[in-house]
């Protein structure tokens, strides 16, 4: 583009330009095409003009002798230039004042045969059209030739040419100056965003640019860019709270352990077996799961959670969760279990189920019931609790990181936050949904639909039930 625009020309000089180019070849064309039209039209009038002479002539002939003829009918005129009657031995036998001695043209016609002979130029270097016309006169056939001066009319088309090289370029220039300040006024609204942007920073995203209100690609643009600050806005939002929840999750495991070594450094006596098993060991368990959490969401944002593809049986891994239940006091596991494959990464999709099922464990009265049906493309998975529920305006938040929503469901219960935002993350990933509803007793119920990639054999359903 440099070898086309100047450089460093702006979006307001180049449209100028642009403008005045095409309005430049639009006027050489339309000029173009003005002066031939006008051109040939002034030749046809011409040439009427003059066939309309000749007929007068060969009119008068027929009824009078040439001695007779009137002579206002071989006078010239602001448009006739020369009028000539020649005989058939090429003798002129009447001509108008001025005209050459010699005939225009040699052309010889029967009685009542008209023909346009064109342009020709004279013994004395004038140039006309000239209409020839056969008449009888004296009994004897004449060429009546009656030319039309060209130099009125070219005349003419030069004076419109040059009217038209005048004023082009003051109409390319009053085109070039209305589209430059057409365009600063279209740029106007982008200059204000620009500056809007300019000013605000990282450390506060709250602003916003203005729409302007003329409803086009622009105003749109501005739209999109508000749209924009605001998902950075949230974005920096979750990632402060992200920083503020990890430091609080892991203020409390830290505390312990630096209190136990700070202990152990004074009087390595206190620490027993109790103390490891009791305090060391599950803070630092929590810890490691926590960092195990956030690498896996962390994985998940930058879209690299490296997924395996293989056979996984749902029922299979409902069934070992149901097993694990068995051996948790106060819970009894329900289940409804058929046979169920999808096509996705084993691990991830054993720590969904285990992830919900604790979950469930964590907040049932007495009860977490299990199940999995496969539908017409879809396995669809359910875990389901009798205990206090999820409000119908939290459901939506239960998803997001480190969401705690009251006191039946706090820090203190042991979980971290992330369990439920690894569920969403690892169902997503394998292009399947996840739900929370109110179970029939009352509780919890998630149900997770995921894509069926091969059809279980129905033969091969079961149903257990606890």
């Amino acid at each position: 583009m440099a070898r086309v625009w100047p450089l460093g020309a702006g979006v307001r000089t180049r449209s100028a330009l642009a403008a005045a180019v095409v309005m430049t070849i639009c006027l050489a064309i339309a000029g173009g095409v003005l002066l031939l039209v006008l051109y040939r039209s002034l030749e046809s009038t011409a040439e009427t003009a003059a066939g309309l002479r000749a007929d007068r002539i060969a009119a008068a002939l027929a009824s009078d002798d040439l001695d007779d003829l009137d002579s206002t009918l071989l006078a010239t005129d602001g448009q006739i230039g020369v009028v000539q009657v020649v005989g058939a031995t090429g003798v002129i036998r009447a001509a108008s004042n001025g005209a050459p001695r010699s005939p225009l043209a040699v052309v010889h016609l029967d009685d009542g045969q008209a023909r346009y002979v064109g342009r020709v130029e004279s013994s004395t270097d004038d140039e006309y059209w000239v209409s020839a016309r056969g008449a009888v006169t004296d009994g004897e056939p004449v060429t009546i030739l009656v030319a039309v001066d060209r130099e009125p009319v070219e005349s003419i088309v030069a004076k419109v040419g040059a009217l038209l090289g005048v004023g082009a370029p003051f109409l390319i220039g009053l085109v070039a100056v209305g589209t430059f300040r057409l365009v600063g006024a279209a740029l106007r609204p982008v200059e204000a965003i620009r500056t809007r942007v300019a000013s605000i920073s990282s450390a506060d995203l709250t602003e916003r640019v203005p729409v302007p209100r003329t409803r086009d690609e622009i105003a749109e643009l501005a739209t999109t860019m508000n749209a924009m600050l605001s998902r950075l806005e949230h974005g920096r939002a979750a990632q402060l709270r992200l920083v503020s929840d990890v430091s609080h999750e892991l203020r409390s495991p830290l505390a312990t352990i630096t209190t136990a070594l700070e202990l152990a450094a004074g009087r390595p006596e206190l620490i027993d077996r109790d103390l490891i098993d009791e305090s060391l060991l599950p803070e630092s368990r929590r810890m490691n799961r926590l960092l195990e959490d956030l690498l896996l969401l962390a994985r998940s944002d930058e879209g690299a959670l490296g997924l395996r593809r293989e056979d996984v049986d749902i029922d299979d891994l409902l069934a070992a969760e149901a097993n694990r239940l068995d051996g948790t006091p106060k819970i009894n596991a329900v289940t409804d279990i058929r046979a169920c494959r999808v096509v996705g990464d084993r691990a991830a999709l054993t720590r969904v189920i285990r992830n919900l099922v604790d979950n469930a464990a964590r907040y049932a009265r007495s009860t977490v019931t299990l199940t999995c049906r496969p539908e017409p493309g879809h396995v669809v998975v359910t875990v389901a609790d009798d205990g206090p529920g999820i409000p119908v305006g939290d459901r939506g938040r239960i998803f997001e990181r480190f969401v705690r929503l009251d006191a039946a469901r706090t820090r203190a219960s042991g979980g971290t936050g992330l369990g439920l935002s690894i569920v969403d993350e690892v169902v997503r990933s394998h292009h399947g949904t996840v739900t929370v509803g109110e179970a029939a007793a009352g509780g919890a119920v998630f149900t997770i639909s995921l894509p069926q990639q091969d059809r279980p054999d129905q033969s091969s359903v079961s149903e257990r039930s606890r």
